[in-house]
């Protein structure tokens, strides 16, 4: 029988972490349950770059991918020849707000977590991840970005936090994660970093 996952009802980009996750198990075929043709698109993308084959059945409100490694994908020669980067390289993440985007807050805020949730999910970790101003409400107020970031600093990611910020939103008392930081420290943090991604 092949190894099923199981992620209906999940956000993006949930589904394709958890089809990631079967590849890297050795799994060659298996099939993903989804219930939204968003997550579907999604998936086929991954099949495709990951030199898999992908069919869709459709199950009622569910949505059946079944994963061959190998076959038909008319991405293969591609990712075989043209592989993508390795990953690499000291990066850092700096975050000055604690939402993604500039429109709805409530969407932002979701956004912004499954943002970390990607990340601590990802194999090619950030060296470092820098918290000012309204950013630093994350690592003090928001618990599932908080775990996301306990999950980074185990895998060695450096968590810094503003600390003349946490003073400012009266936050120090509520850190839950992470490194009581100055700007000094900040800003060589970034300068040794080979790129910074800024929120």
């Amino acid at each position: 029988m092949a190894h099923i996952v199981d992620a209906k009802g999940k956000p993006c980009p949930t589904p394709v972490i958890l089809a990631k996750g079967a590849m890297a198990q050795g799994h060659t075929a298996f099939t993903v349950l989804v219930d939204n043709p968003t997550a579907v698109e999604n998936l086929k993308r991954l099949a495709d770059n990951q030199g898999f084959a992908v069919q869709v059945r459709e199950e009622g409100d569910t949505f059946a991918l079944d994963f061959t490694k190998g076959e038909g994908c008319s991405a293969c020669e591609k990712a075989v020849n043209s592989p993508l980067p390795a990953a690499g390289g000291d990066w850092a993440v700096f975050v000055g707000r604690d939402i993604i985007g500039d429109g709805d807050r409530e969407l932002g805020t979701n956004l912004m977590r499954m943002f970390f949730y990607t990340l601590a999910q990802g194999e090619d970790k950030p060296g470092a991840v820098l918290f000012m101003n309204a950013g630093v409400k994350l690592p003090t107020l928001d618990e599932q970005v908080a775990d996301h970031l306990k999950a980074l600093s185990d895998s060695g990611t450096e968590i810094l936090v503003c600390g003349t910020c946490l003073n400012f939103y009266g936050l120090t008392d509520q850190l839950k994660v992470g490194t009581v930081s100055n700007m000094y420290d900040i800003v060589t943090r970034m300068q040794k970093a080979v790129k910074v991604i800024s929120l």
